[in-house]
């Protein structure tokens, strides 16, 4: 699903060159359940926005279900993303001005489907997710736990093959932390590719394998402990 080749990113001003990721050669496989770890400033975020074409890289190549996608203009990686990519932010990142089944939804309307296979999608989601009691609440309504769960069916409502989670445990405490994990390592065991960022070495045992960036490289990667889901 994913190869990157020599990815390198810098970042310019006018009196220094950051160098954010140097030759980073990697691959995930469909299905895959993949965590990239490493201390702050090393280049995992620059590398998840990358894969999930908000940027292109500064050389190297990106390969996405085969595709080249390194060089894509603005335009072409937003089609390229639509469907295929979602994101689960440790912010949440929900529209506050709509409700649970509206931000849910919204996806859909993008991919201008239809009013009643968007009803029966998301209300379908919100159920799987155990947040259909609250569809009509808004997210300043909802805990830190319940929102990361509207993000998380918001991602999958468009049926993506690859979501992408920035520490989507960041902002939670332990139970509901491990509760999101949970629902990540649902998702993944039903099909979808994952690739998360995280610092925490109990959500990383929830992977199959784990990436470790130091300096914008990848020193070392390493098999996941395998880890059942756990009970709160």
């Amino acid at each position: 699903m994913i190869k990157t080749v020599n990815l390198t990113k810098r970042f310019k001003t006018d009196e220094i060159e950051t160098t954010a990721l140097n030759s980073v050669s990697m691959e995930v496989k469909q299905g895959e359940f993949i965590a990239i770890m490493g201390p702050s400033g090393c280049g995992k975020s620059t590398l998840l926005n990358i894969l999930g074409m908000l940027d292109n890289p500064s050389e190297g190549e990106y390969f996405f279900n085969g595709t080249d996608v390194s060089k894509f203009g603005e335009g072409r990686r937003t089609h390229h993303r639509k469907g295929n990519i979602q994101f689960v932010f440790q912010s949440f990142n929900l529209i506050d001005e709509l409700n649970v089944f509206e931000n849910v939804e919204l996806p859909l309307l993008y991919l201008k489907k239809s009013a009643a296979e968007r009803k029966q999608v998301v209300t379908e989601i919100l159920e799987r997710m155990k947040i259909g009691h609250r569809k009509k609440h808004f997210p300043q309504q909802l805990s830190g736990g319940q929102q990361q769960r509207v993000a998380i069916a918001r991602a999958v409502a468009p049926a993506p093959g690859l979501i992408l989670a920035d520490e989507p445990t960041g902002n939670l405490d332990s139970k509901n932390g491990i509760e999101v994990m949970n629902l990540l390592s649902e998702l993944n065991k039903q099909g979808t590719t994952i690739v998360m960022v995280t610092h925490s070495q109990r959500d990383a045992a929830f992977a199959h394998r784990v990436v470790n960036l130091f300096d914008g490289q990848i020193v070392s990667e390493e098999v996941a402990r395998s880890m059942q889901a756990l009970s709160v």
